[in-house]
């Protein structure tokens, strides 16, 4: 639900026709010659990655995608919805709807059509070779004229014969990252797992959850260097983590992750801007019996307004970080995070609270 977001081939050298030259007044051209070496395919035959897909078609993903979002959000219609989203943005999406659902009506804020600017969107468009999933990433505003806010990424559901956004982050600066693009002006993928970046995927998603679960202290503040944030993510550990004082306890850790997709773009300094998801867990306990926690109304769809003695949340997260290819830290350039579930033993008793 938009916006906004709550709660990668080798060629073969030219051997071949050069000891033909060489080799021309014994033979070596003529129809005689061995046949391995007649039927070797050359540089230019060799197949070379093309485009995901135009811009002009990137933008009519765009478009399309604006437009039924907000025909689902209308009525909060999840099949909808599924038709234009898919992996951690659409769990994120429906959890804005159950929330919304566990409301009384006269709570529910009246929703408001928005769209994307496709026409001034940043695209960043990869080449893409045989076998590949096709996918684009775009910088994004949902005001014409502004500056992108928010950085997308589309995959193609070839089972579907459709586009869908699958991750979305809000970005802290505008300033975008510095994607190297060729002559014709597409990306380059790059894998997310590459060895020789200074972090990848799974390192960085190990970072963020520890800048979560201690505030950095044994990997994010390593992996990252302090920008607003990975900042924002610690400061969410050390608040959150004491705002029950004596009476009770908050434990950050990482969730079994269903959404392990990571989508990468070469930087114009040898690196890469990569775009990731991660779950994790926020367990609310009370430090004594006697005590209960009492959910908030955001809350109601989950935990239906009933004092509870610790409440487990779960979260679904989009990550953007920005990876030099030498050994220096990291760059989390933004992340978006959406309560998806929420559960916990009742209090056996409603008189005392944390």
């Amino acid at each position: 639900m938009e916006p906004p977001i709550r709660t990668a081939r080798r060629t073969l050298p030219l051997f071949v026709g050069a000891a033909c030259l060489a080799l021309a007044l014994t033979g070596c051209a003529g129809e005689d010659g061995p046949a391995q070496a007649r039927q070797t395919p050359s540089a230019s035959t060799a197949p070379q990655p093309v485009p995901a897909l135009s811009a002009a078609q990137a933008r009519d993903v765009i478009t399309r995608y604006s437009k039924i979002d907000n025909e689902a959000n209308t009525d909060r219609d999840r099949r909808l919805l599924d038709t234009v989203e898919d992996g951690p943005l659409y769990a994120m999406s429906v959890s804005g709807y159950t929330e919304t659902e566990g409301l009384p009506a006269a709570d529910r804020k009246p929703y408001k059509p928005w769209s994307y600017d496709s026409a001034d969107a940043k695209l960043y468009i990869p080449r893409l070779g045989a076998g590949q999933d096709r996918w684009f990433a775009a910088a994004l505003s949902d005001q014409k004229g502004k500056a992108p806010s928010r950085l997308a990424v589309f995959a193609e559901r070839p089972q579907h014969k459709r586009w869908e956004m699958v991750s979305v982050v809000d970005l802290d600066s505008p300033d975008l990252p510095d994607i190297a693009l060729d002559h014709d002006g597409h990306a380059t993928a790059v894998t997310a797992d590459d060895n020789n970046l200074a972090a990848d995927a799974k390192l960085l998603r190990t970072a963020v959850l520890d800048n979560f679960a201690t505030g950095g202290t044994n990997t994010g503040t390593k992996v990252f260097t302090p920008t607003k944030a990975s900042k924002r993510q610690i400061e969410v550990h050390d608040k959150t983590g004491t705002r029950f004082g004596a009476q009770g306890t908050t434990v950050f850790a990482g969730a079994a992750n269903r959404y392990t997709d990571a989508y990468a773009l070469k930087t114009t300094d040898g690196g890469a801007l990569i775009l990731f998801s991660h779950m994790h867990t926020q367990t609310d306990a009370v430090a004594h019996s006697g005590l209960q926690i009492n959910p908030g109304k955001d809350d109601r769809a989950w935990l239906h307004d009933v004092p509870r003695t610790s409440i487990r949340y779960t979260f679904v997260c989009n990550d953007a970080a920005t990876v030099p290819a030498k050994a220096e830290p990291s760059r989390l350039i933004g992340y978006t995070c959406a309560r998806t579930d929420a559960s916990g033993p009742p209090a056996p008793s409603w008189s005392d609270r944390a």
